[in-house]
């Protein structure tokens, strides 16, 4: 089963392009595939939205950038958690592996 990391984030947003110095390496350390989805990106954006939609109907709560965890992004997914916001890179490895953990159970 593919288990990814998605991060929805905005090309103007300056959290969401520090953030990408090392998200994509973190994730990839700990084993996720990492697929990044810009808002301004439609055409990704719209493959990618359902699953965005399923946690955030409205888009009203999301961080920016907002990372989903979850199984099989490519077809009937299930999200494990998110990670929201900023971190420094320690603190974000901190919050992926928490959400791994918390499957694992």
């Amino acid at each position: 089963m593919e288990r990814a990391v998605i991060k929805f984030s905005s090309e103007d947003c300056g959290i969401c392009h520090k953030m990408s110095f090392y998200d994509q390496k973190v994730s990839e350390e700990l084993g996720l595939q990492f697929i990044d989805v810009k808002m301004q990106d439609t055409a990704t954006y719209r493959k990618y939205r359902k699953i965005l939609l399923t946690q955030y109907p409205d888009k009203a709560e999301m961080g920016w950038p907002t990372y989903l965890i979850c199984d099989s992004p490519e077809g009937e997914f299930k999200i494990l958690g998110e990670v929201k916001g900023g971190h420094p890179k320690g603190e974000f490895r901190s919050k992926l592996q928490a959400v791994l953990d918390a499957t694992t159970v």
